[in-house]
């Protein structure tokens, strides 16, 4: 039992991550299968980008597993949402 209370803020920590990293697919679906961004800001997505980078380079300086995981993941979804936002922008205007 001490272990595992030892281990809770681990656990917390990951969770948390995952909530938050996941928060971001609904987003990007909807991008996907509407092929629509007009609704998204571009400096959004770039800040949240830098902080997300921020964000992992924080978990390799403290080894912080959960940190790491669960923020690389949410650059790489913020990063794909960045290249559709410019891709779409882009057919729209040629359009």
């Amino acid at each position: 039992m001490y272990l595992l209370l030892l281990e809770l803020p681990h656990y917390i920590g990951l969770v948390a991550g995952v909530c938050t990293s996941f928060s971001l697919l609904p987003q990007l679906i909807k991008m996907i299968k509407e092929k629509k961004v007009d609704d998204i800001s571009f400096f959004m997505l770039l800040t949240l980008l830098v902080g997300l980078g921020l964000w992992v380079y924080y978990g390799i300086l403290r080894t912080d597993w959960p940190i790491i995981i669960t923020n690389s993941f949410s650059f790489l979804l913020n990063g794909t949402m960045i290249v559709l936002r410019i891709r779409y922008k882009r057919r729209k205007l040629n359009s």
